[in-house]
């Protein structure tokens, strides 16, 4: 456990190092954006992470690690904006960077509980699946959103974005990790 918790530390600096530079580049431009929105943004990064991993190759000569890194960032806005709300009002980067740390913190938090009860079966899972789980919980959301946030029986939006951050954060650490592992 320990082992996975510094590999989740790293993956967590090197989004939120980009998450940093993207915001001295562009500031928090992407507060007027909807939940919604971001949610197709993300669904654009898995998608495309699928289309890699069914044809093999990529024409835009990225791969699929800064789609995931996308991934998890685009939830943590998400997340963001669950709790604050669409806004053409800049954040400073100090509170932004506290948001993004608190999501990220509560999102690892639930991997931790997660990973005590399954045992790390994430480590012996295919990236593929993680993709799959990631297109399967933004169905779910795309259809909480569609019923304007309610359910019935299952978690919120937020709930499905943090499951959303640690698949991402499972690819992340496999790519960066255990180079010889399917991609």
């Amino acid at each position: 456990m320990e082992k996975t918790n510094q590999q989740y530390d790293k993956v967590i600096s090197i989004c939120r190092e980009l998450f940093s530079k993207k915001m001295k580049d562009y500031g928090t431009a992407w507060r007027i954006l909807r939940p919604k929105s971001l949610t197709d943004q993300i669904y654009i990064k898995a998608q495309r992470i699928r289309s890699i991993e069914e044809k093999g190759v990529s024409k835009v000569d990225e791969g699929v690690r800064p789609e995931f890194i996308g991934i998890i960032n685009y939830a943590i806005m998400g997340l963001i904006q669950l709790e604050l709300g669409p806004s053409d009002i800049e954040l400073s980067s100090k509170e932004t960077l506290e948001l993004y740390d608190r999501y990220f913190n509560q999102a690892k938090a639930l991997m931790q509980n997660k990973n005590h009860d399954y045992g790390e079966a994430w480590r012996n899972m295919r990236i593929s699946s993680y993709t799959d789980l990631i297109l399967m919980k933004l169905k779910r959301t795309k259809q909480i959103e569609d019923n304007k946030g309610k359910t019935i029986a299952s978690e919120g939006i937020d709930a499905n974005y943090l499951d959303m951050i640690n698949y991402a954060v499972f690819a992340m650490i496999k790519i960066e990790f255990e180079e010889n592992e399917e991609v």
